[in-house]
């Protein structure tokens, strides 16, 4: 239970991270990033197996190329469901989850090394 809390709290912290890296991210504030997190998670656990298989011709053909693009959509999903977080501009949409990916990657590999060791 507490490596799911640790996964939402890096993935809001990321969200953070985003929000000053990526112009046309906006989080209003950290309440808004948790919230974000867990909305971000049950689009990627429930709507992202579903898009996958449907754009798998389109991921071949641009090989692979398009998962990036999917991502995109993921998280602007995310941005129109959660109030106080939102996506604007091309370089949003392509950036933001590739940002979010490694700083979610990052803390989560801290997170668990951190938890192991104490």
């Amino acid at each position: 239970m507490i490596g799911y809390l640790l996964t939402i709290l890096a993935t809001a912290l990321g969200l953070l991270v985003v929000d000053l890296i990526v112009p046309g991210v906006d989080i209003a504030n950290f309440p808004s990033a948790l919230l974000a997190a867990v909305v971000i998670g049950l689009v990627n656990a429930f709507i992202r197996p579903i898009l996958q298989v449907l754009s798998l011709p389109l991921t071949f053909i641009t090989l692979g190329l398009f998962s990036f693009i999917l991502n995109g959509i993921l998280l602007w999903l995310a941005s129109i469901i959660v109030p106080g977080f939102t996506m604007s501009g091309f370089w949003a949409f392509i950036l933001a989850p590739i940002v979010l990916s490694f700083c979610s990657t990052f803390l989560n590999k801290y997170f668990a090394e951190n938890r192991s060791g104490s």
